[in-house]
């Protein structure tokens, strides 16, 4: 999927996941933050790609990929794995509890915002053709359907013309079939 893809996938996500689950009272700026860390979980995978949309971001970032994505065995292994998962949870983690005292926002709202983005992505990668490798180290890539012919293309037709904007109508969708919980939200729990 490309890096558009991902950002709203990872962002219709978290708004399933506020509108399903019961949410904590927050601050604005524990609001802002975590919308921030879901869109950085949601291209973080992608940090073994030396063109991937998070070195984009950042300066001298093509520079930086080239010392740092070699240590992750290339696209879509360790990253987009099980293993990926707990090494960037405890990594994440981590690196937000050394700047709790700078960064005055619930650490543990932000920490899950982070890792639903970047569990919407391996999702997200694992209806491409070249799925994901979820068992990683073992060297099977794992893909919904299971026929590759049947997946979707990375920067295809159907992910431009059906899946981004199906996403798009799924977040409006369940925004307003929970728009009274979103207006609690914004009323009651950001404070």
């Amino acid at each position: 999927m490309t890096g558009r893809t991902h950002d709203m996938a990872a962002f219709t996500t978290l708004v399933g996941v506020m509108a399903f689950f019961p949410m904590p009272s927050i601050t604005l700026s524990t609001a802002i933050v975590s919308l921030g860390a879901n869109m950085l979980g949601g291209d973080m995978p992608d940090i073994d790609q030396p063109t991937g949309v998070i070195w984009h971001k950042l300066p001298l970032g093509t520079w930086y990929s080239r010392l740092f994505t070699p240590f992750l065995g290339g696209h879509r292994y360790i990253s987009h794995s099980r293993v990926g998962i707990f090494l960037f949870g405890y990594l994440s983690w981590w690196g937000l509890t050394l700047i709790s005292h700078v960064l005055l926002v619930d650490i543990k709202v932000v920490w899950d915002c982070f890792m639903i983005g970047f569990l919407s992505h391996l999702v997200m990668d694992t209806i491409t053709r070249e799925g994901v490798p979820w068992f990683f180290p073992i060297p099977i890539r794992i893909g919904i359907p299971p026929m590759k012919a049947f997946r979707v293309a990375t920067g295809g037709l159907i992910e431009r013309f059906l899946i981004f904007p199906g996403l798009i109508v799924m977040t409006g969708y369940i925004v307003y079939s929970f728009h009274s919980k979103f207006i609690l939200l914004l009323h009651h729990y950001i404070r």
